[in-house]
C-alpha cells in the first residue's frame, strides 16, 4: 500500500467521467516513467505494447484474463500530462480489434510536483458513447482505485529502495 492515504475514485455521472487524484511519495520523474513507458506501465497496469512513442503511437494493453484492448497515445506534455484513448468497454460482450471498431474513452494522467513527491490525477471521459455508460463508469471507478494503488506502491517502493541504497530520507519508512 501507499505510504500516503489517498481518496478513492469519484464518478461524475452527469459529465460521464471518472476522476482520482493520489499523492505519491516519489519524484515526478519516476511517476512520469511509470505512466508513459510501456515497460513501466506493464508492471502495475496491463501489458502495454506500443508501435512507437508520442502522440499517435498505438498498440494494445492486455491482461491474462482478457482479450487485448486497442490503445493510442493522444497527447503528451512531458512531464506534466499524457492522454490515451482505449476501447475498454467492460460492459460489452466483445473486445474491439481497433479503436475504429470501439467506442473509446480517453484517460489523462496529469502530474504535479508537490512537497511530498508527486500529485497524480487521472480523469477518464467519454463513457456516454459506451455500451452501458453507468456500468462502465462504476467498473472503471473500481479499476482506477486498484490500479493507481498498485502504481503508488510500486513507485514508492522503488523510491524508498533508491533512498535506502544512497542513505537518503526514504530509509526510515516501514
Amino acid at each position: 500500500m501507499s505510504a500516503i492515504e489517498n481518496d478513492q475514485s469519484v464518478v461524475d455521472a452527469g459529465a460521464f467521467t471518472v476522476r482520482r487524484s493520489i499523492a505519491i511519495a516519489a519524484p515526478l520523474e519516476k511517476v512520469w516513467a511509470a505512466v508513459t513507458e510501456p515497460e513501466h506501465v506493464s508492471r502495475w497496469f496491463g501489458r502495454l505494447v506500443l508501435d512507437g512513442s508520442g502522440p499517435g503511437a498505438s498498440g494494445t494493453i492486455s491482461w491474462p484474463e482478457h482479450a487485448p484492448i486497442p490503445i493510442r497515445v493522444e497527447a503528451v506534455d512531458a512531464p506534466r500530462s499524457i492522454s490515451y484513448s482505449w476501447g475498454n468497454d467492460d460492459a460489452s460482450d466483445t473486445a474491439p480489434v481497433s479503436l475504429e471498431d470501439a467506442q473509446p474513452t480517453v484517460f489523462t494522467f496529469t502530474l504535479e510536483s508537490v512537497s511530498t513527491g508527486t500529485l497524480l490525477t487521472v480523469v477518464e471521459a467519454g463513457f456516454e458513447a459506451t455500451s452501458d455508460p453507468l456500468a462502465n463508469l462504476e467498473s472503471h471507478r473500481q479499476g482506477w482505485n486498484i490500479e493507481l494503488d498498485k502504481l503508488a506502491a510500486l513507485v514508492e517502493g522503488e523510491a524508498s529502495n533508491v533512498d535506502t541504497a544512497t542513505g537518503g530520507a526514504g530509509n526510515d519508512r516501514a
